[in-house]
């Protein structure tokens, strides 16, 4: 089998899958459709103990009602509990709960609430699969400057398209940011983890825990991971924590260095659009010709 032929079965391939995934998300049938969905509160949060594992999270405990049975359940996240760990915590926050139908005890946390899934995203993986196979098989059949085109060319128009959102995203998280109130807190604990990779060598994971209360008499205890100077020596030590006041969770130790995060963040994002821009107009050119820039 050539690479046309390969690519054009890699095509068929994913493409029944993605037709699958919709199939069953229109069936109502997918694991995100047959899992519970609900709000959790945090009853209680122990502080981490220092020189402890940042491992699972701030341990907490969480109550929340199966809706099925409308059992009243309280739990903890120790052990495994998917991806997300709870790494900002105070008493009375919501969390999300999420585990299969009839399986209340069989849960997983995250860090909001979350909505109702259809489980579409496999099979939408699985359509950019096949965009990939077609952009490549496009590039064997016709010349590598279709590559250029068709990888460019969608991705450049979304993220122009998405531009614009996220400069009024940047623009309201500055204005969170600048009406921050600041708040003392204390760093109560640093957490060390080391691991050793498959040749010998050891990496270190340093992870302050700080501690503070808002104005509104909240106690909040969260994973510090940035903005602080010398964290392995930071245990004890006082520090300005800048919150916004609507969201305990939403605070930084440096409101300068988060202004100049967000800026980075819109410039990487005209500069990538740019980037696809010139990869696009440079695979137009090299297959019309120069003409090709009087499109």
């Amino acid at each position: 089998m050539g690479w046309d032929g390969f690519l054009v079965l890699w095509c068929a391939v994913w493409g029944v899958a993605a037709l699958v995934g919709y199939g069953m998300s229109l069936a109502g049938v997918t694991r995100a459709q047959r899992t519970v969905r609900l709000t959790g509160r945090i009853q209680r949060v122990r502080e981490p103990r220092h020189g402890g594992s940042r491992k699972g999270g701030i341990s907490v405990v969480v109550s929340y009602r199966d809706p099925a049975s409308g059992q009243e359940v309280t739990v903890t996240n120790d052990g495994e509990r998917g991806d997300t760990v709870i790494t900002c915590a105070w008493e009375g926050r919501e969390i999300g709960v999420c585990y299969p139908r009839g399986r209340p005890h069989a849960y997983w946390f995250s860090d909001t609430p979350e909505e109702p899934g259809r489980g579409l995203g496999r099979p939408s993986f699985a359509v950019f699969l096949v965009y990939a196979g077609l952009v490549v098989l496009a590039a064997v059949g016709w010349g590598w400057p279709w590559a250029l085109i068709g990888f460019g060319g969608p991705w450049a128009v979304s993220g122009a398209v998405q531009l614009p959102g996220a400069v009024r995203a940047k623009n309201r998280r500055i204005e969170r940011l600048a009406a921050m109130e600041t708040v003392r807190g204390r760093v109560v604990a640093v957490l060390k983890d080391v691991s050793v990779d498959d040749d010998g060598h050891t990496s270190t994971v340093i992870t302050p825990v700080v501690s503070f209360t808002t104005g509104e008499g909240t106690a909040v205890t969260a994973y510090c991971t940035s903005n602080l100077p010398d964290p392995a020596g930071a245990y004890g030590r006082d520090v300005a924590v800048h919150r916004t006041p609507a969201d305990p969770a939403g605070f930084t130790l440096d409101r300068a260095a988060e202004h100049r995060s967000e800026e980075r963040q819109v410039t990487f994002h005209v500069l990538a659009v740019v980037v696809l821009v010139a990869t696009t107009v440079a695979g137009a050119v090299m297959v019309r010709g120069p003409g090709a820039l009087l499109w």
